[in-house]
Parts: C-alpha cells; structure tokens; sequence
C-alpha cells in the first residue's frame, strides 16, 4: 500500500466513537499480507473505496472516497436531504432499530473488554424520539465552497471551513429551520461577510437556539465580532413575526472577538425579552441560559434519570455527593427523596443555574459547590453515603478518582457519555474493590453514533 493511491475494501469492525476498520491483504514475496486500515465514519458491512492519506509501520488511515455496496444494516433512506453532505448525522440509512443494536452491541463489547466478573447488562433503552429531539443548536456561518454565497448551518462532513446550509434538518424541531432563514436572508440582503478562520476577519460567526421540548420557549443568541455596526432593529422584527409551533421568548447580540472557533461572549445585548428559557424534566422545572450545560434531548434525559435514579435505589436519610453535576438535574431529582446532596461543578454558571433552579423547584437540601472535583472535596467536611458521578467526555482525573474511591461509599452509579472513558475508569475502580452490578445503555443522540451508559458498582472491601 502507498500513501496517496486508491483502494477498495470492505469495513468490518467499527471502533467507538466513530472509526471504521478495514483488513486491507496483499500478495508479497513473502506471502499474503495484511494492513489494517482506520477510515472516519462508515458502518460495518460497507464496502468502500478509500484514499490512504497516512502509511507508517504502526498506523495506516484513510478517507472514504465512495460506498461501492451498502451495508446489510442500512435498510431505509435517509429522512433529510442534507444526509451525507453535513457532518451532524451518521446513522440515517439505518432503522432505528439497528441503531439501537448497533449502539447496544458497542456499549458492551467495550464494557465486556474490561469488567472481571459477571454482571447484568440490560441492553438499550430508546430515545422516545427518533427525529426533533435536540432542544440546542449551534450553527456556522461560511460558505459551502471557498467565494462561494454566505451559508448558515453545520460543517460539511470531514471539513473544518465548509458549512451547508441545514434548513431542512430533522434532528430539531422545523422552528429551528425556519429562524434560521430568516437571519440567512437578512445578513444576505446587507451583503455582510463572514467571519474567516484563517485572516481572522469578518463579522458573522454563529447562531445558537434553545428551544425547551415542553414549554417550546425559545431564545436565539446572534454571535458576530465587534468590526461593524449592523442594524438588528429590522431583523428582529422579522423573527418576531414568524408562525411557529413554539414562541420566541428572547433574542440577543452577542460579541466574540476572540480567535477560537467557539461560542463565548465579550459582550452581550438582550434585543428582545429574556435571555433564558425554562425546561421541565420529571416534574422539575429549570431556567437554561445559552450557555447552560443542559442535556440537549430532554425527552431522552428523562429515561436516562429514571435509570440512573433506579440505580440510586433507597436515599432515605442518606447524604448524596453528586460529582460534576452541571446546572443540578441530577441533583435536584435526588433531593426530594435523599437528606441532603452536595453537587460539584466546575462552570460557575452551571452553579448559579443550579442554585435558582433548586430554589425554582422549592429544594432546600441541596448544596451546589464551584470547582475542581479534584480540588473541592478536600474541603468538603460531610461524608457522603452514596456518589453519583458524570464526568465529562474524557472521563474523571485520575488522582480525583483516587480521592472518590477512598470515601468508601458501598455504591456508586458512574453516568458516561464515553464508554471507552468509562471503560478507562472501571479498571480503577474494580481494582479498588469495587464490583460492578449492572448497566445499561441509553440512546440520547438518534442518528449519530453517541450514547450514554448508566453503571452501578457496589464495594466488594473497603479502600
């Protein structure tokens, strides 16, 4: 095999998150050989030609030039037209049935590689909506090709620059795509330029929604650099205006000068009502700011509490440490039926989200803490009876899990959004004494290849 050259073969395993792996066999002088290969994307069973875009001894990747054949798992059509094109969505040629097998048999493959004795896994659980669940987007302004017309949308798939225009996109309600023209439409008529990742000039840079999935309130944060004076007045009274199946409760201005290709605020401008939404979630009620950290399918956070909260089991009496807990939904749901809970959490916002959102919910036993977990539960005096931890992507410190193990707590229910990181962690923690009991998966994200997993470890011998 050379870098740079074409070849065709067939996917046969896929690696978490989303890495597909092909056994690429050549006949040499000494006999037949083979190269293993790791493409982004695809599904298992797909043949594919491919580019070689990276040849070492140790590693060899590439990039997916076209599907010859389609897998034995791809059994519909993709629901948006966009499929394939934007990078939001991977599994659309899919039921949601395999999805969900696909998902489930993932989860356990990568729990089983690392869990020493026996366990009950108990599958799956589905989002109760495969299509319109997101209740957050974030959008890009760019162009599709390089001089190409101002677009608004996702990143095209494998691209850092492109972005196609997604108003037809079925993973958030049709509200989205419809707000989403309009402001398109607006910038377009004032020929207003992007922002340029590359010269570091321009103006527009993104669009964020927040639409709560029970209340249908929505805000849109417009995010722009400070180099012009742009109207707004014009355009707000276009979005006001529109017909749609929720109600525009807030928009804003917000100003972001700084290099990284990310949403945050120098400044920000209420042009219209609030800047925050209210969501429910098994009978709680929360106030979500564009920045809050908030599960973005609330319909699915809902069946992924009831798990975890089953998990929990009895918290009669008992002091609950909830580590990592973001704006305290966890927290909050465990508080109406344990003594007291202590959350921890590094975004001070997320805190004080935390804080209005317990008194919001008539919560007196709950204690929210800003900081490092790492760092935090030195100080913090009480013992917990029980610890419920959601760490993010890449999973807990390992010298903060140390500090975790050492409490002792005879239960513990571990949320990941990661299994492999989760994996990681499991070793430690089995290591340590503690047995895992059982787990299960939960779909959050249909039609990408994310997934949560909710596990509960019981200690086997005292740290």
């Amino acid at each position: 095999m050379k870098k740079g050259q074409e070849y065709i073969g067939t996917i046969s395993e896929i690696q978490f998150p989303n890495k597909g792996i092909i056994y690429y066999e050549e006949l040499k002088e000494q006999g037949l050989v083979t190269t293993k290969v790791t493409i982004p994307g695809g599904i298992k069973g797909q043949k594919v030609k491919f580019l070689l875009t990276k040849k070492r001894s140790s590693k060899c990747e590439g990039r997916v030039i076209d599907i010859l054949e389609k897998s034995e798992l791809e059994d519909c059509n993709p629901e948006c037209s966009k499929f394939g094109l934007c990078g939001g969505c991977t599994y659309q040629t899919l039921s949601y049935k395999n999805q969900l097998a696909l998902k489930e048999n993932t989860v356990r493959t990568i729990l089983d590689g690392v869990i020493r004795d026996e366990y009950n896994f108990e599958g799956i659980i589905g989002s109760p909506e495969e299509f319109y669940y997101r209740n957050k987007m974030e959008y890009s302004f760019g162009d599709q090709f390089k001089g190409g017309d101002l677009t608004l949308g996702l990143h095209k798939k494998g691209s850092f620059y492109d972005i196609v225009d997604t108003n037809t996109c079925k993973i958030v309600d049709n509200d989205y795509n419809q707000i989403l023209d309009v402001i398109l439409d607006y910038f377009k008529e004032l020929n207003i330029p992007y922002y340029h990742k590359m010269s570091k000039e321009g103006y527009l840079r993104h669009v964020l929604i927040r639409r709560g999935k029970r209340t249908k309130e929505i805000i849109i944060a417009i995010v722009t650099t400070s180099t012009m004076d742009v109207p707004f007045d014009l355009l707000t009274e276009r979005l006001k205006k529109l017909t749609l199946s929720g109600e525009i409760v807030g928009i804003m201005h917000i100003y972001n000068d700084g290099l990284a290709d990310m949403v945050r605020s120098d400044k920000t401008e209420i042009l219209f009502g609030r800047d925050y939404i209210y969501e429910e979630i098994l009978g709680l009620k929360f106030k979500i700011s564009v920045f809050s950290f908030f599960q973005t399918n609330s319909l699915g956070a809902e069946r992924l509490y009831e798990k975890a909260r089953e998990y929990v089991g009895d918290t009669k009496d008992k002091k609950v440490f909830d580590l990592y807990s973001g704006t305290g939904t966890i927290a909050q749901m465990l508080a109406k039926v344990a003594n007291k809970v202590i959350g921890v959490e590094i975004i001070e916002e997320a805190v004080q989200a935390a804080k209005e959102n317990a008194k919001l919910n008539g919560l007196d036993n709950c204690e929210f803490i800003a900081g490092d977990v790492l760092k935090v539960i030195d100080d913090i005096e009480e013992k917990p009876d029980l610890i419920v931890l959601d760490p993010p992507r890449d999973g807990i410190h390992p010298h903060a899990l140390n500090k975790i193990i050492n409490y002792g707590v005879d239960h513990l229910v571990y949320i990941s959004c990661k299994p492999t990181s989760l994996a990681r962690d499991l070793v430690v923690l089995q290591e340590k004494g503690y047995q895992v009991v059982k787990a299960c998966a939960v779909d959050m994200f249909p039609q990408t290849y994310h997934v949560e997993t909710v596990v509960l470890l019981s200690q086997q011998k005292k740290a």
